[in-house]
């Protein structure tokens, strides 16, 4: 896969792919593959997918906040091993909220764990492009998460990051 990435809304027709990709990244809390069906096709207008020659080699999924209309959750960034280091997750960030901020939206909100270096490193990476003031608080606690047999689940974080403004308005 040498090809220009291609950044579009995802179809149902990419949930296997993504489900892949996150099973592979071996980072990510592996959702059904019927979860990314369904977000594939429930959620395509604030979620992407990048292809290259017609394959999916990353994506954002995220929603936005039934009482906050004006945030947008991102759930899950993964990139395949074969196009990692290339800056492909934060031009799938900018790509998303370009298009998001254009319909309203004014925060960026997810959750990392204390230990997803890579993550942070990528959300204060994209506070910094947007020039957006980027803020930090435990959300659920190791308690919060059923005990699952495998030693549990870390504290998770919310990342808030905002306001944005859509290009045109910066």
């Amino acid at each position: 896969m040498s090809g220009k990435h291609l950044i579009e809304s995802p179809t149902k027709a990419d949930g296997a792919a993504l489900w892949r990709i996150a099973r592979d990244s071996q980072k990510l809390d592996l959702n059904s593959p019927y979860a990314y069906l369904l977000w594939c096709n429930d959620f395509a207008d604030s979620s992407v997918v990048a292809k290259v020659d017609d394959a999916a080699v990353g994506f954002v999924i995220a929603y936005r906040k039934p009482a906050a209309p004006d945030t947008a959750l991102v759930w899950q960034v993964a990139v395949d091993s074969s196009q990692r280091g290339k800056g492909l997750a934060g031009s799938l960030l900018d790509e998303l909220f370009t298009r998001l901020t254009g319909a309203g939206v004014r925060y960026l909100e997810t959750t990392i764990t204390a230990d997803n270096e890579a993550s942070i490193r990528l959300f204060g990476s994209f506070a910094k492009r947007w020039n957006a003031t980027l803020e930090s608080a435990e959300l659920f606690s190791a308690t919060d998460f059923p005990d699952d047999g495998e030693g549990g689940h870390a504290p998770e974080d919310l990342y808030r990051i905002g306001p944005l403004t859509s290009p045109q308005d910066a």
